[in-house]
């Protein structure tokens, strides 16, 4: 694992929403345990999810709120003030079917144009895995108590309470792939009899 790069995207996220916002730190970290006990099925690519774990909410920072989207401000901020990776900027606006909520805004031709989703379905489920099985205060969660909560708490005909319903289904089967995924994986060197 790149520890290199995790260090950074630990140091930026505790900089820019950390300071200001410590309840969607503790999320951003929780989210970040996730993707390391998950990081087995993505192999070289473990620090990767890692680093979009703790970075994929940074367009929350106040400074940074341009358009009031924190996929696509984070994602611009990662791009022109640190020079983040096609790879990291791709899968940071896109997290959680983000999408589907840029288009509650009218901003997905402008997410999708500068920020394409990632061509990794392996990776974008993980990060959908890992931020829907955290709750805002960085503890463990089922993905449809997340949903009912962001629902909850944002309401059902807000922006974000419209495209969380509709993104929903999709939710629920990114979890259920990755789920499958881990358990098809090994521990600790034991390798199940077939």
């Amino acid at each position: 694992m790149n520890e290199e790069r995790v260090g950074w995207a630990r140091r930026i996220a505790a900089a820019e929403p950390g300071k200001v916002l410590p309840r969607r730190w503790a999320h951003s970290r929780g989210v970040a345990d996730r993707a390391a006990e998950i990081g087995l099925i993505l192999g070289k690519d473990a620090d990767l999810l890692i680093s979009a774990a703790l970075l994929h909410d940074v367009g929350y920072a106040p400074r940074l709120a341009t358009t009031g989207f924190h996929p696509l401000d984070g994602a611009r901020f990662l791009r022109d003030a640190h020079g983040a990776g096609e790879r990291l900027t791709r899968l940071v606006p896109n997290h959680s079917f983000a999408l589907l909520e840029a288009e509650e805004r009218g901003l997905r031709e402008e997410l999708a144009r500068e920020f394409p989703l990632l061509d990794d379905p392996l990776l974008v489920d993980a990060l959908v895995y890992c931020d829907m099985t955290t709750t805002p205060d960085g503890g463990r969660t089922m993905a449809r108590e997340r949903v009912a909560e962001i629902v909850g708490r944002y309401g059902a005909d807000s922006v974000v309470g419209r495209f969380i319903r509709r993104a929903a289904p999709e939710i629920f089967s990114s979890i259920e792939r990755i789920e499958a995924a881990v358990a098809a994986q090994p521990r600790w060197g034991y390798v199940p009899a077939r």
